[in-house]
């Protein structure tokens, strides 16, 4: 299968030539890689220029081809046209200032290989830090992603697990170019990774492996890192004002609501159900009154519903809702 990378890099100068390099020595060789500049003021594209050019090995010298963006479009447009312009069967989604395993494309490809339906693959990563160490955690012990998950996702239901909340990280993953058409264009509410996600998993096959086969590099100056969900994160979020994420979750919600009909493969019944669930959901909790006292009767007919089950994390949504400021 032929592989493409979708590389997005802005500033990146600091960790660029050890994530190129990593790439080029993968133990089966990527076809293309895809840089998509988002107007970088430093050395970034030079810096990966030489490194592919510098690779000693032609034979696996893969085409390089970068694309300049005179002012910044953002991470989701950037890596949008990143993915249109890879011609690969299947696109790897990096970030630049990770590491990747040795073996990470020719074992994800593998899973493509066996499994004709699978949309997109994603896997757990090894944290490291800024500069390089790890940290002795991983992304999915960040993420606090549980055993149910973990089971209701390789059972088929990564679906109804996303309707709950994101668990796919992009610098993970990678995808069937197909995907691409599926799920053209990228809404504005959402990030690139988590709307592929959620278009796999309603359209076809949406899976992780549990191989952490990327180190995903935390500092300063990541665009998008990985929010920590585990206890000390969890009271943050309790402390962290609701009006504009709650906003951002409606509006998000009623772009899957109205897109969703359209999928093809169109989507199950049930699924089209728990979209139209999942936006009602988020427009009790938008609509929530200011004073904490008052929600308690809007939160208490919501957990009647079920969906605080069906459609976020059940209690922990409930307490965030009756308690968090606004």
């Amino acid at each position: 299968m032929v592989v493409s990378v979708a590389l997005c890099t802005r500033n990146g100068a600091a960790f660029a030539r050890e994530q190129v390099t990593s790439i080029l020595g993968q133990s089966t060789p990527v076809s293309e890689i895809i840089v998509s500049d988002d107007a970088s003021s430093d050395d970034t594209v030079a810096i990966i220029e030489r490194t592919v050019a510098d690779w000693p090995d032609s034979r696996t010298r893969p085409e390089l081809l970068v694309l300049h963006n005179e002012r910044p479009l953002g991470v989701t447009s950037n890596f949008q046209q990143a993915f249109e312009a890879c011609t690969g069967e299947l696109i790897a989604l990096s970030d630049q200032d990770d590491r990747w395993s040795v073996r990470k494309v020719e074992t994800m490809v593998a899973a493509f290989e066996r499994r004709p339906q699978l949309s997109m693959l994603h896997t757990d990563a090894q944290m490291i830090s800024a500069s390089g160490d790890p940290t002795g955690a991983t992304l999915f012990e960040t993420l606090g992603v549980t055993a149910r998950e973990r089971a209701d996702v390789h059972d088929g239901r990564a679906f109804e697990t996303l309707m709950r909340r994101n668990i796919v990280t992009g610098a993970t993953a990678m995808m069937r170019r197909d995907l691409l058409a599926r799920a053209s264009p990228f809404p504005s509410e959402w990030v690139h990774d988590e709307w592929l996600a959620v278009v796999a998993a309603a359209t076809g096959e949406l899976d992780f492996l549990e191989q952490p086969l990327t180190q995903y590099r935390q500092h300063d100056a990541n665009q998008i890192g990985a929010t920590v969900l585990t206890g000390p994160g969890r009271i943050r979020r309790l402390q962290t004002p609701r009006t504009q994420r709650n906003a951002r979750l409606l509006g998000r919600a009623a772009q899957l609501a109205e897109r969703i009909g359209s999928f093809r493969p169109e989507p199950s019944a049930q699924r089209l159900a728990l979209a139209a669930a999942k936006l009602q959901h988020e427009r009790v909790r938008s609509a929530l009154p200011a004073p904490r006292i008052a929600r308690i009767p809007g939160v208490a007919n919501e957990w009647r519903t079920g969906r605080y089950a069906t459609c976020g994390l059940g209690m922990q949504d409930v307490l965030r809702d009756l308690v968090q400021p606004v």
